[in-house]
């Protein structure tokens, strides 16, 4: 292999594991902030239990998503070694800008929005699969947080009147222990998706490299990008747990159950699709429809606002810094 090929493949799987570390941290408020508001589960046991989910549900649930990454949004021929390297360096900005923001943004769209904004330097407009953009990354980011929110609202009205007659403090006692499932079940389905993003974008340096004759994604990526998420869930994420957790709504074991359930079902759905959903927005949209279950204003909405935005902006805001980072890095090395 020519020794530019290789430190070029060094780079980008540098970068990759360094994305999949960081989205760990940046969302492991997902899988475990309910658990911990609640007291459910002690930060570092809540830790240690979704990092262990998180590889474990990177390595078994199916590679649908890395294809879908790999190959469906832009087309493969218009994705250089150079516009994968500007991707992950637009999407890692763009995660720690909103995550030293304590914004709970999305890291896949991050992800894709940087792989479509390096391509379209790279090649133009017409590098983008618009279709499949709009299939498979539009529809579901618009219906899943949707579908976590009616969901979500449904499942806590269904809990309420199902225990209606239970003593709160006995019923706060037992879902505070289901909430530890619920939990695990939570960042199961994370791993799950999320680490399948950098699995597409990794199986596709190695087939532009001439190392692999298909998309197929190797056991070996799969288990280094499972032990980077699940490093990065290690780490912890304590400024967006506390948003996530705390300022939009008051949560009891109660509401994290039926939020964590709502919203891992729907992300394990979503990856047996390969559609590649925002874990943060399914579950930040389970969470203020379970809050609102009490009551409309119980969810504040003005933070819930702020994390909407943070939704709208990611896309096109990684899109612009993969872009640029592409114009920069084609104008010193060609």
């Amino acid at each position: 292999m020519p020794e530019g090929v290789t430190l070029t493949l060094v780079v980008i799987f540098g970068l990759a594991f360094l994305f999949d570390y960081i989205n760990g941290f940046h969302d492991t408020a997902n899988a475990i902030a309910t658990s911990v508001s609640t007291r459910a589960l002690k930060p570092e046991y809540a830790i240690l239990l979704s990092a262990t989910a998180n590889f474990l549900g990177a390595l078994l649930f199916g590679t649908a998503v890395a294809g879908t990454i790999g190959s469906g949004i832009v087309h493969v021929a218009d994705t250089n070694a150079l516009a994968l390297v500007a991707a992950l360096i637009g999407a890692i900005a763009w995660n720690l800008t909103t995550w030293l923001a304590a914004i709970p943004s999305s890291s896949s769209h991050a992800l894709i929005g940087g792989l479509m904004g390096s391509a379209w330097a790279a090649a133009g407009i017409g590098s983008i699969q618009w279709q499949n953009f709009l299939d498979k990354v539009i529809v579901p980011l618009v219906t899943s947080p949707i579908l976590g929110l009616l969901i979500g609202l449904a499942a806590m009205v269904a809990l309420l009147n199902l225990f209606v007659r239970a003593n709160p403090r006995l019923l706060n006692d037992r879902f505070r222990r289901l909430q530890v499932i619920s939990a695990a079940y939570m960042a199961l389905s994370h791993g799950s998706n999320d680490a399948q993003k950098t699995m597409g974008i990794m199986t596709l340096a190695l087939f532009n490299a001439g190392l692999q004759k298909d998309l197929h994604v190797p056991i070996w990526v799969i288990l280094l990008a499972a032990t980077a998420m699940s490093l990065g869930t290690a780490a912890g994420g304590w400024r967006i747990m506390r948003t996530m957790g705390q300022r939009v709504v008051k949560l009891d074991p109660v509401h994290g159950f039926a939020a964590e359930t709502t919203a891992a079902t729907i992300i394990l759905g979503a990856s047996h699709l390969g559609m590649p959903v925002s874990t943060t927005h399914v579950i930040s949209a389970a969470i203020m429809g379970v809050g609102s279950s009490d009551r409309f204003s119980a969810v504040r909405w003005g933070v819930a606002g702020n994390i909407v935005v943070a939704w709208i902006l990611t896309i096109p805001a990684a899109g612009v810094f993969a872009a640029i980072v592409y114009t920069a890095l084609h104008a010193v090395v060609g």
